[in-house]
């Protein structure tokens, strides 16, 4: 997305199921210098949960800006954008807060919206204009006039329904959130294993709440997740290099659940049998 609206744009990244060291992050800023360091939290595809702190202070002590992305994390570990130091952060309504899609909450920080302000070139699209949406929220253009200025109708039922989520998120509590993710992981890790059944990624810095399992040898990709499906349950397959070699299986929201997983664990044993003797 950022080549798309011309950034020049450095890659960094780490095997499959790793994170990213902190020291990568802070030599490559200072062979060369960056406006922003772009940091996925919780990679969807490998079960990965990256450190965050470290990275952001190299991040400015470098000059440069800080954007997390927090789709799969929000609500179901820890995000503190503030005492991290990061400047922007996004996520959805769905996943672990466990409203309907659709939605992407953000949030920026102090130098962000300095960043935004100082824009000498409108963004090519207006819908990502923040300045208008800034104006839209009542915030004041970067002249500082704080007239309300509508920028598009919002959809209103789908906040209505966010809101709703975030209640029941506040209700429960966000540790007691937290902590429950943790339990549901380590009760489903448990019943992999007693299945004889692998989790992708290393338990150093493995994700509770999005699970990647390693598919045994012989047992068919496809084949198995629709055998899940005809008995209502579904999950993911692999992405990528990862394709056919790993299942991804979110625990997220209400289905961070001992009940719900355990569910999900006898339809899982009889599929395997089933594929094993040739079903």
């Amino acid at each position: 997305m950022a080549s798309r609206t011309g950034a020049v744009v450095r890659t960094v990244e780490a095997p499959l199921g790793e994170v990213i060291a902190p020291e990568r992050i802070e030599a490559e800023l200072k062979r060369k210098p960056a406006k922003l360091v772009a940091l996925v939290h919780a990679e969807t595809s490998t079960g990965a949960w990256q450190p965050v702190e470290d990275i952001a202070r190299s991040a400015r002590a470098h000059g440069a800006l800080l954007a997390l992305d927090c789709v799969t994390s929000l609500g179901g570990v820890r995000v503190d954008v503030d005492a991290w130091g990061v400047d922007a952060a996004g996520s959805c309504s769905q996943k672990c807060l466990g409203a309907p899609p659709g939605l992407g909450p953000v949030t920026l920080g102090p130098r962000a919206i300095e960043a935004v302000r100082r824009r000498r070139a409108k963004p090519a699209t207006w819908y990502l204009d923040v300045n208008l949406v800034f104006q839209y929220w009542g915030e004041g253009n970067a002249a500082g006039a704080k007239e309300r200025v509508f920028h598009h109708t919002a959809p209103v039922a789908m906040l209505y329904a966010f809101r709703e989520a975030l209640r029941l998120v506040l209700a429960e509590g966000l540790e007691a959130r937290w902590a429950r993710h943790r339990r549901a992981h380590e009760h489903f890790a448990r019943g992999l294993a007693a299945l004889g059944l692998e989790l992708f990624t290393p338990a150093s810095h493995r994700l509770p709440q999005l699970n990647l399992i390693r598919i045994p040898n012989g047992v068919d990709d496809a084949g198995a997740r629709r055998a899940l499906l005809d008995r209502g349950i579904e999950i993911a397959g692999g992405f990528g290099p990862l394709k056919g070699k790993t299942w991804r299986v979110g625990l997220m929201g209400v289905n961070a659940d001992v009940k719900r997983i355990d569910v999900l664990l006898g339809a899982l044993e009889e599929v395997l049998k089933e594929q094993r003797k040739g079903v």
